[in-house]
């Protein structure tokens, strides 16, 4: 059976190498390539594919809520599917593949709706298993990814995951450019708004986070796993 895969990623030499590693395979044909999330929901609307391989940090629009459109668009059926009964084999499964290891990123995507998390830094044969298991609707989890989600169970009250997902994408990336060091002005050159924007966003955080000093911002940032320490 032959699956068909979308390419999400913004470097294009990470995805010129997947498309190479992939189609290595006789049963998997790449169909398409997108350069941010925005194109991404495009070319999955209109090329149907079986499984999207999505980065998470990519312009426009986040891999995250990229994947969270997908999901909740994937109800809307194929007309040939529909026609042949197969409505639910032809539904797109999202496979995200990013270099971030935290605990908060992988529950935020799994909310999402996507199917499966792989690491960047994971040999092929943990790919082609994962595709191939959320081809087939299982779900599929890089093992030091499923470690540390097995860990955060364990560990019911250190929980700093449940506060990010009540943030916003643009109050998360203005939470991580805070914990990298970066001020109020440059985080609005990076981002491309207005320092009134920034500050109101810094604002919001504090007051979502019960977190009233840039320096708790930071620790806060480090615990969940956003920033490296």
């Amino acid at each position: 059976m032959q699956t068909t895969v979308l390419l999400a990623d913004d470097h294009r030499i990470v995805r010129e190498g997947l498309r190479r590693l992939l189609e290595s395979r006789e049963d998997i044909s790449v169909v398409g390539e997108a350069t941010n999330g925005e194109e991404a929901v495009r070319l999955v609307e209109d090329k149907r594919p079986d499984v999207v391989i999505m980065d998470i940090s990519m312009p426009r629009l986040s891999g995250i809520d990229a994947t969270r459109r997908i999901c909740k668009n994937a109800g809307a059926a194929d007309p040939a599917a529909e026609a042949s009964g197969a409505e639910e084999t032809r539904r797109t499964r999202v496979l995200i593949l990013s270099m971030h290891e935290s605990q908060t990123y992988v529950e935020e995507v799994l909310r999402a709706g996507a199917s499966g998390y792989v690491l960047k830094d994971s040999p092929p044969s943990d790919l082609f298993a994962a595709i191939d298991a959320v081809r087939s609707g299982d779900s599929y989890l890089s093992p030091s990814v499923t470690q540390r989600v097995v860990n955060a169970i364990a560990r019911p009250g250190d929980r700093p995951s449940l506060a990010v997902s009540s943030l916003t994408e643009r109050e998360r990336q203005v939470l991580e450019l805070i914990a990298e060091g970066l001020s109020s002005k440059e985080i609005a050159a990076r981002l491309g708004v207005s320092l009134k924007t920034i500050e109101s966003h810094r604002a919001n955080l504090m007051d979502k986070l019960d977190i009233h000093k840039v320096s708790g911002l930071v620790r806060f940032a480090i615990r969940a796993g956003l920033v490296a320490p």
